[in-house]
């Protein structure tokens, strides 16, 4: 790890500004340039290898690394891209060519590991013969301790600026470590037992490459698509909105990603409902501000008036957290209001419940919940909205580091 702090010092400038675009794209630029250079290496020492002693496992290998290459300069030119401000056509910026760029990674990917999948199936088929070289298996055992470090570098930088495009190329390298130890055993398999399983080793390694690619392609497609938000991030934000006096809660949070550190989002902040409305204006404008400047997103903020001192609704308020707490603890609530009427009380509120709950499901834990507390205060009739939240669940979540 030495080795990248050298040079993340060196060649990028303010490092520690991991949030700041400028420095997310030096740091992008440097793990495009130390790929290009590693992988263009790899290739040629491969290829050499690959014909001197004929091996198919071994120059697909070296294809797959030249592939690696080419990624890395799409990588390159997809960030210099998505550096460009926003313009009238482009208003939120063009942050998310980055992503495409990783994607078109993807293709390139699979149409090498698919080329070397035919070849391998023709060396099969029609098998030549191969040689033994001991200073050929020593490279290729070099090979792999140079792409073992690529991982740990592009890992490294990834988590520094939350990049699933380095985490994917992590990945990747970790899986070039795979396929490189697979064809050395194919080289020591033929020079011990005299064995030729080179082109059955060369399909291994080309369908390892077409998986990388597809993975490649999954990581990228789902910032594009539309994404959860990460608890992490969930939180950074409601906590950094709730600490200001005057909001009393928040919920709704939604964040649209634009790119790499390019989001803006909205949230709806609770504010108490006997405060002059132009105080709690005031307070929401200076939230907004300050959550462009030290976390640099653009954040629009709905203020919802809720009521904090009559004292029935707050006891109603405290049964319904009992009610939802006994029926399911992931159950949550907001938007909590009281509406008088001449002989019945309006409750009404809007219940966040986990994606599993099907229509049937809403409908069912919807009954409950009015039947609980028509049994307590026979005067009240429930009014309750079911939607989802946009963060990542915590089976989501768990599923997620237990891949990892």
């Amino acid at each position: 790890m030495k080795m990248t702090e050298f040079l993340v010092k060196h060649f990028v400038k303010n490092y520690e500004k991991v949030s700041d675009v400028e420095v997310r794209t030096a740091y992008g630029i440097l793990a495009s340039f130390v790929g290009i250079g590693c992988n263009l290496i790899l290739f040629a020492a491969k290829l050499a290898v690959g014909l001197v002693i004929n091996s198919i496992s071994v120059m697909a290998d070296a294809f797959n690394n030249l592939s690696d290459a080419a990624s890395s300069i799409i990588g390159f030119v997809g960030v210099k891209m998505a550096e460009k401000p926003a313009d009238e056509d482009h208003p939120f910026g063009h942050g998310r060519i980055e992503y495409i760029s990783a994607f078109i990674v993807a293709f390139i990917v699979i149409q090498v590991g698919f080329s070397l999948f035919k070849t391998s199936i023709d060396k099969i088929r029609n098998p030549e013969s191969m040689t033994f070289s001991l200073v050929s298996v020593l490279i290729l055992v070099l090979s792999i301790g140079v792409k073992l470090w690529l991982a740990l570098f592009n890992r490294s930088l990834g988590k520094r600026i939350q990049s699933t495009v380095m985490m994917a190329t992590a990945a990747d390298a970790l899986g070039d470590v795979m396929t490189t130890s697979a064809t050395i055993l194919s080289v020591i398999i033929f020079g011990v037992t005299g064995w030729n399983l080179d082109g059955f080793f060369g399909l291994a390694v080309s369908v390892v490459v077409m998986i990388a690619g597809v993975n490649i392609a999954k990581d990228t497609l789902t910032p594009l698509i539309g994404e959860p938000i990460d608890p992490s991030i969930y939180h950074e934000i409601t906590e950094f909105v709730e600490k200001y006096d005057g909001i009393i809660g928040t919920h709704d949070l939604i964040v649209h990603n634009y790119g790499p550190s390019r989001s803006m989002a909205s949230i709806h902040a609770e504010v108490p409902n006997d405060e002059p409305i132009e105080n709690s204006h005031e307070i929401i404008d200076k939230i907004e501000r300050d959550c462009a400047k030290q976390l640099g997103i653009f954040l629009v903020i709905h203020m919802d008036p809720v009521e904090i001192r009559d004292e029935k609704t707050i006891h109603l308020k405290m049964m319904v957290q009992e009610i939802l707490a006994g029926l399911d603890s992931r159950l949550t609530f907001h938007d909590f209001r009281v509406v008088n009427g001449q002989k019945h009380r309006n409750v009404i509120f809007d219940l966040v419940v986990p994606r599993e709950y099907n229509d049937a499901m809403r409908g069912t834990i919807k009954k409950k919940i009015s039947d609980e507390i028509a049994k307590k205060n026979p005067d009240c009739s429930c009014v309750i909205t079911v939607e989802n939240s946009f963060c990542v669940e915590a089976s989501e979540k768990n599923a997620e580091k237990n891949a990892e």
